[in-house]
C-alpha cells in the first residue's frame, strides 16, 4: 500500500511538472530570429559613401545595445545587431536586406537610413511580413499603417514637419516670396505637399520659384541662381546635409539674406552647419524634439548626463555634440522600449502591436513635454516639434512646443 501511494504521489509531481513546463513554454512565442537568449535584428548603414555622415547612427545604435547586453539584455536576452553597409545605394540596400532576412534569418530590421534605402526595401518586407522598425526616414507612406502595416518610420513626418513651416511663415512672415530647393525624391515632395498644406490657399501666390536636384548632383549652384532671381525672399530647403550645406555656402557668397528654412535632417552643426561655415549658418531656422548637449539649457538635465556617461564609455571615440549620435541613442532606447513590452512573445505581429501602442514615453533626450504616443492607426513616433534659430554658435530654441494633429499625408 505504501509502495502504491509512493508511486502516485511520484506520478502526480511528474504530471504536475510537465503541465508546468508546458506552460511555461506556452507563455513563450517566438518566431525566427528570436530566443530564449537570443534577439536577432538586421540594419543598414551607409558606413561608406557620400552619405557616410550618417554612419554614426548605426555606431551609436550598435554601442548602446552593447550596453544593454552588458546589462543582462532586454528580458532575459541579448541582442544580436546585425549591420550590414549599403553606401546609400538602393539597389545595395535590397541586396544586403534580402540577405538579413533569407541568410541571416533576423527577427525584425531596424533603423534602415534613408528614404531612398527604405522605399526600396518597404514592399519586400511587408510581403515577408518583416517589421521595418523605427525606419531612418520621415516619408509619408513610412507611417501609413493601412497600406504598410509592417512599417514604422522613426523620424518626424516630412509632409507633417513641412506643414508647421507653412505655418509658420504664415505667421510670422505673411507676404514672403518663397523660393524651394527639394530633393527629387519622396523627401523632398513630401516637404513641398506639407508647406503647402501648411500655406492654404496662399501657396501658389507665395511661393515664386521651386527647383529640384539629384542626390548625385555635385553642386545646387543652379538651382540657388534660380531662386534668387525669382525675387524669393524666403528660403526653403528641403533636402539633406551635404545639399543643405551647400546652399548656405552659396547664399552667402551671393550676399544674398532671405530667411532660411531648413528641414530637421539637414540641421546637425557637424554634418551640415560647420561644412557650410557657422557665420555663414548664423540665423537658419529649423525644428527640433531632441535635446542638443552642446545648448547649456541642458547642463545638468539627468537625461542628457545618461547620455554623456553612455557616449564615454561605449562610444568613447564619437563626439559626443554630434546630434546625429544622441538621434541614434535615442532611436535605440526606443527600440528597447518596444522589446521590452514584448516581453515573452517575440512574434513580429506582437512587435508591431507594441510599436503601435505607446503610451507617454520620454525619453532621456527628448524636448522637455515631448511623450511618443502611438496607435493602431497613428504609426507616427515623433509628432511634436519645437522652432529654433542658429546662433552662430548653437542652435536656440524659440516659441512653443508644436503638435500638427491632422492628417499624416
Amino acid at each position: 500500500m505504501r509502495n502504491e501511494l509512493f508511486r502516485l504521489v511520484v506520478a502526480g509531481a511528474t504530471v504536475a511538472v510537465a503541465l508546468s513546463a508546458s506552460s511555461a513554454q506556452a507563455q513563450k512565442k517566438y518566431d525566427t530570429g528570436a530566443t530564449d537568449t537570443e534577439i536577432k535584428i538586421g540594419q543598414t548603414v551607409p558606413f561608406s559613401g557620400a552619405y557616410s555622415v550618417y554612419a554614426n547612427i548605426g555606431k551609436t545604435e550598435a554601442a548602446y545595445l552593447k550596453m544593454i547586453n552588458e546589462q543582462g539584455g532586454i528580458n532575459g536576452r541579448k541582442v544580436n545587431l546585425i549591420q550590414y553597409d549599403d553606401a546609400y545605394s538602393p539597389p545595395k540596400t535590397v541586396e544586403q536586406i534580402r540577405k538579413l532576412v533569407e541568410g541571416d534569418e533576423v527577427l525584425l530590421t531596424f533603423q534602415i537610413i534613408g528614404t531612398a534605402a527604405n522605399s526600396a526595401v518597404q514592399k519586400y518586407l511587408n510581403a515577408k511580413k518583416i517589421p521595418q522598425l523605427l525606419a531612418s526616414t520621415g516619408a509619408a507612406k513610412f507611417t501609413d499603417p493601412k497600406n504598410f502595416p509592417w512599417t514604422m518610420a522613426y523620424n518626424p513626418n516630412y509632409f507633417v514637419e513641412g506643414r508647421i513651416y507653412g505655418k509658420y511663415i504664415m505667421k510670422e512672415h505673411p507676404n514672403a516670396k518663397i523660393g524651394i530647393l527639394y530633393q527629387n525624391d519622396d523627401l523632398g515632395k513630401d516637404y513641398i505637399a506639407g508647406l503647402k498644406a501648411g500655406l492654404g490657399d496662399k501657396a501658389a501666390k507665395m511661393i515664386v520659384a521651386e527647383a529640384s536636384y539629384e542626390v548625385s548632383d555635385p553642386t545646387i549652384d543652379s538651382q540657388v541662381l534660380k531662386i534668387k532671381d525669382a525675387g524669393a525672399d524666403l528660403f526653403y530647403s528641403a533636402s539633406t546635409p551635404k545639399q543643405a550645406a551647400q546652399a548656405i555656402r552659396k547664399l552667402h557668397e551671393l550676399d544674398w539674406h532671405p530667411v532660411h528654412i531648413i528641414d530637421i535632417n539637414a540641421s546637425p552643426v557637424s554634418a551640415t552647419l560647420q561644412p557650410a561655415g557657422l557665420e555663414a549658418s548664423k540665423g537658419v531656422i529649423s525644428v527640433q524634439y531632441g535635446k542638443d548637449p552642446a545648448d547649456p539649457t541642458w547642463k545638468g538635465d539627468p537625461g542628457l548626463q545618461k547620455y554623456l556617461d553612455f557616449m564615454t564609455k561605449y562610444f568613447p571615440e564619437g563626439d559626443k555634440m554630434n546630434t546625429v549620435n544622441t538621434y541614434g541613442y535615442s532611436a535605440a532606447q526606443l527600440l528597447v522600449q518596444i522589446l521590452k513590452q514584448c516581453g515573452d512573445d517575440l512574434t513580429r505581429e506582437n512587435i508591431m502591436k507594441q510599436a503601435a501602442s505607446l503610451k507617454n514615453v520620454e525619453l532621456d533626450l527628448a524636448l522637455p513635454g515631448l511623450k511618443i504616443n502611438t496607435g493602431p492607426d497613428d504609426y507616427r513616433v515623433n509628432k511634436q516639434l519645437q522652432m529654433m534659430k542658429f546662433n552662430g554658435e548653437r542652435w536656440e530654441l524659440f516659441g512653443p512646443i508644436l503638435e500638427d494633429a491632422g492628417p499624416a499625408g
